[in-house]
C-alpha cells in the first residue's frame, strides 16, 4: 500500500519546513503540484513500487484548488491511505514571517491583475483565507502561529509515524497568554485549579515533573476535572469517529501552559491509551532535549 501526505494551507504557515522533513525521513516529495495531476502522480508512484509520497499543494499551485477538496474525497472513497496536513497561523503572525523573509505572497501578481491594483500583504492574506476556506472546513488544521520550526517538525513526525487509521486522537496542553490554538477541537479550561506556580520549589517546573504531577495528583480538584474531562471524551469520541474525520485535537489550556494544562493533558494521554493512535503536544513547553 502507498502511503500519501498532502501538505496545504496559509502561505508563510511553515509548509517548506514540513516538506523538508518528510524528505529527509525518505518521502518522495513533489512541491507546487496542481491539483489536476494528483491522481496521476500517486497511480505512478504505486506502479513505480514507492510506499510514501508527499505533495504541497496550495495557492501556488496552477489550476482551480476549489477542486481540491472533491479530489480528495474521491481518493479517499478509492481506499488510498491518504494524510492531509493543512498548516494555518494567525493573520499576524504571517504578515511578521513575510516582513522577516522578505518574500512577496504568492497571490500578489494574481490580485494585482484581477484589480489593477497592487494588493497590500493583508488583503493577500485575506483573500488567501477566502480561497482556502472550503479546505479547512473539510481538513482540521494545524496552528503554527507560536511554534518554533523544531516543535513543528517534532509534531509532524509524530503525525506521519503513527498508524493509519480512521481517527488521530490529540490532547495539547497550552497557555491562554498566547491565545486558544486554531487546531483545537475541544477547549477545556483548567485554569480554576490550584496552580503550582505559587509554590517557589515547583514554579520552575513542569506538570511532566514527578514533583508537580504529585502536588497536582493528590489535589482533589484536579482529580475530578481529568475524570469528568475524560468521561466526555469517552461519551463523544464514537461519535466524532462516525463523522469520519482524521483528527481530533481536544486542547487543555491554563494560563502559562507549564504545570496544570500539562498535567492534565499527560493524564488524559494515559486514560485513552486503549485508543491507537494517541498524540502529545505541548505547545508552551520547549521541546525535549533528547530530540
Amino acid at each position: 500500500m502507498i502511503h500519501v501526505v498532502l501538505i496545504t494551507g496559509m502561505s508563510g504557515s511553515g509548509k517548506s519546513v514540513v516538506l523538508r522533513l518528510l524528505e529527509d525521513v525518505g518521502y518522495l516529495c513533489v512541491d507546487n503540484l496542481p491539483v489536476r495531476f494528483l491522481h496521476q502522480f500517486i497511480a505512478d508512484a504505486r506502479d513505480e513500487g514507492r510506499s510514501r509520497v508527499a505533495v504541497a499543494i496550495d495557492v501556488r499551485s496552477p489550476g482551480e484548488i476549489s477542486d481540491l477538496p472533491g479530489v480528495l474525497t474521491a481518493l479517499r472513497a478509492m481506499g488510498t491511505a491518504l494524510r492531509v496536513i493543512f498548516l494555518d497561523a494567525d493573520s499576524e503572525t504571517l504578515k511578521q514571517r513575510y516582513s522577516e523573509s522578505r518574500r512577496r505572497h504568492p497571490l500578489s501578481d494574481r490580485l494585482t491583475n484581477e484589480t489593477g491594483t497592487t494588493p497590500s500583504l493583508t488583503q493577500c492574506i485575506e483573500r488567501e483565507r477566502q480561497i482556502l476556506e472550503p479546505l479547512r472546513e473539510q481538513e482540521p488544521p494545524i496552528d503554527t502561529s507560536d511554534l518554533m520550526p523544531g516543535q513543528l517538525r517534532n509534531w509532524v513526525r509524530d503525525l506521519v509515524q503513527v498508524d493509519w487509521r480512521p481517527l488521530v486522537l490529540t490532547f495539547q496542553s497550552f497557555s491562554y497568554k498566547r491565545g486558544v490554538p486554531r487546531d483545537a477541537d475541544l477547549v477545556f479550561d483548567v485554569r480554576c485549579l490550584p496552580n503550582p506556580y505559587y509554590d517557589r520549589d515547583l514554579r520552575p517546573l513542569t506538570g511532566r515533573d514527578p514533583g508537580v504531577a504529585q502536588w497536582l495528583g493528590s489535589t482533589p480538584s484536579v482529580v475530578q476535572m481529568i475524570e469528568d474531562i475524560q468521561l466526555f471524551v469517552r461519551k463523544w469520541l464514537p461519535h466524532y469517529m462516525q463523522d469520519t474525520r482524521s483528527y481530533l485535537t481536544i486542547a487543555i489550556g491554563c494560563t502559562g501552559g507549564q504545570h496544570r494544562s500539562v498535567y492534565v493533558t499527560e493524564q488524559l494521554a494515559r486514560c485513552f491509551a486503549d485508543h491507537d493512535p494517541v498524540l502529545i503536544r505541548h505547545r508552551a513547553l520547549p521541546i525535549p532535549k533528547s530530540d
